[in-house]
């Protein structure tokens, strides 16, 4: 990294674009996730070909254009209506299903992790991106129909189907995106950095809402019928600091529940939500199959083909572990654990110990709410204000604001008579994650300029790992060891991100002749010559 990098985050390319301009030097370093290609700014744009033959000219054709921004406005409407039935289900886990709902949700990641290393680009160049989409959703919808049945049966083969989907879903949107973005700027002669970029709002402008939907959802169906609740404080003394999932009320086939129990609901609720969810998982497939036309509607056969080409998966994961001697990705990666043990924690430790406890289970999808709405505020805001005030004061808030929450959650015993709390917990754990969700991301860019698509492997790889790490904790261990882990690991994180910040004050690491930076390996026994 050059010595006279700006820490403020101006010359960070996350943060230095407006609409309409057009940026002529080399920020742009690219990552090729499956068939997308994602700019280190956090922009997307058509993977270039292989033997860079330029695209095809075009005449503008308003006909086309107005079938493009159906098709986006479609396929973010598919995504809403998907992730509003799995986003709610997700998140009511830990407390409806209990164990077994936590042990689902960890092999959902792990699943994850494999399926980024092999299925995306073999499923893609197979179906195509659209029918990719539409069987990939139906894998989703395979989970939700076990929320019927909830048991280990059921819900591990079926989160092993969802976590390999996961990953080929997500590429081929974000392939099918760039390909129609980068067509409409042929046709409107726009810049095509500002197209794609405009339709990735789009789309995200409509997934953040599922937060909102889908808990609105869970929360009415959940609070029909519940009587007034009238816990015993010795109920409420095993919530929050001293609450064990292990412990908590469950019958023996965990999932025909009593309705005498406060924190678990009758089957009715379950098969209504269920139900409603389950309806909106299989309309996105119908959706995408219905109003979204092929990529060669647009390309032709042979184009699309040629579009979808990409690098060999054995070769990425080889990069991405050769990667790892990088002295910056050693840094950085208890930050990125961080990032998804902190999202897995709020997601089912928080809703279960805190809100389910404390509330009753109908409670947790109004302080979801809270929680998605901060979050998505913030996540906005966030980049702009990196231009006023540098980067460093944006981390260093975030973890201040983790750790003084971590720290209320050890003093703090939930209580019904203390509704707020709730929500301004959640809110502020919402914005301390906006923090990381959008400048943990550009940070990479910045860090590892020329080898995005390594490094951005290594950001999904580390982050699912977290996931899997507050999942597993969260079967096993009670809330008071969870905290312990919590505060240890954003502590490291937040030392290994300021202790990048500091090397590059200091001038950087030390490089070889070619001017690239000397690994790990290397670089140690660089040190120890001397002392020879």
């Amino acid at each position: 990294m050059a010595d006279n990098t700006d820490f403020n985050g101006v010359h960070n390319p996350a943060f230095s674009h407006t609409e309409g301009e057009t940026e002529t030097s080399a920020p742009f370093e690219k990552v090729e996730l499956g068939n997308a290609v994602v700019l280190k700014n956090g922009e997307a744009r058509e993977k270039e070909s292989s033997n860079g033959r330029p695209p095809p000219p075009a005449a503008d054709d308003p006909g086309q254009r107005r079938t493009i921004m159906k098709n986006v406005f479609v396929i973010s409407l598919a995504f809403t209506f998907l992730f509003t039935a799995f986003n709610s289900m997700a998140n009511l886990q830990s407390s409806i299903n209990k164990t077994d709902g936590t042990v689902s949700l960890t092999i959902i990641y792990v699943a994850l992790v494999v399926s980024c290393c092999f299925v995306p680009s073999l499923l893609i160049k197979l179906l195509k991106t659209k029918y990719t989409m539409v069987l990939c959703m139906l894998a989703y919808s395979t989970y939700i129909a076990a929320q019927f049945y909830p048991t280990l049966g059921t819900l591990v083969p079926t989160a092993i189907i969802l976590g390999l989907a996961a990953a080929p879903l997500w590429s081929a949107k974000c392939t099918y995106l760039t390909k129609v973005g980068s067509r409409y700027a042929e046709l409107a002669d726009q810049n095509q950095e500002v197209v794609v970029t405009r339709y990735f709002g789009i789309f995200f402008l409509f997934f953040q809402s599922t937060q909102v939907w889908g808990n609105l959802i869970s929360s009415t169906v959940l609070s029909a019928g519940v009587p007034e609740q009238n816990k015993t404080e010795e109920e409420l003394g095993k919530c929050g600091y001293s609450f064990c999932l292990a412990d908590s009320p469950s019958t023996d086939a965990n999932s025909t529940i009593s309705t005498n129990s406060t924190n678990v609901i009758p089957d009715w609720q379950r098969y209504t939500m269920a139900s409603i969810y389950l309806i909106f998982a299989l309309l996105s497939s119908l959706i995408i199959v219905l109003f979204v036309d092929p990529l060669t509607r647009f390309f032709g056969t042979k184009d699309e083909a040629f579009a979808l080409e990409s690098k060999s998966n054995l070769q990425l994961l080889i990069a991405t572990f050769n990667h790892m001697r990088h002295p910056y990705q050693l840094l950085i990666i208890p930050l990125t654990i961080w990032s998804g043990v902190e999202q897995g924690f709020f997601q089912s430790d928080y809703t279960a110990a805190y809100v389910s406890c404390g509330l009753g289970v109908h409670m947790v999808g109004y302080v979801m709410i809270c929680y998605g709405v901060c979050d998505a505020i913030c996540s906005i805001t966030f980049s702009p204000l990196v231009k006023v005030v540098g980067r460093v004061p944006i981390f260093i808030m975030g973890a201040l604001i983790n750790i003084g929450i971590i720290i209320a959650l050890i003093y703090w015993r939930p209580h019904p008579d203390d509704m707020v709390i709730f929500f301004v917990l959640a809110g502020l754990w919402g914005v301390a994650d906006a923090v990381w969700q959008t400048q943990i991301n550009a940070f990479y860019g910045v860090i590892f300029p020329g080898m995005s698509e390594a490094a951005f492997s290594n950001y999904r790889l580390w982050e699912s790992l977290g996931f899997i790490i507050a999942f597993v904790c969260s079967t096993f261990l009670c809330i008071s060891s969870k905290i312990v882990i919590l505060l240890v690991l954003v502590v490291l994180g937040i030392t290994g991100y300021l202790g990048i910040e500091v090397i590059e004050r200091m001038g950087g690491l030390k490089k070889d002749s070619n001017g690239k930076v000397l690994p790990i390996d290397k670089l140690l026994m660089v040190m120890e010559v001397p002392f020879k």
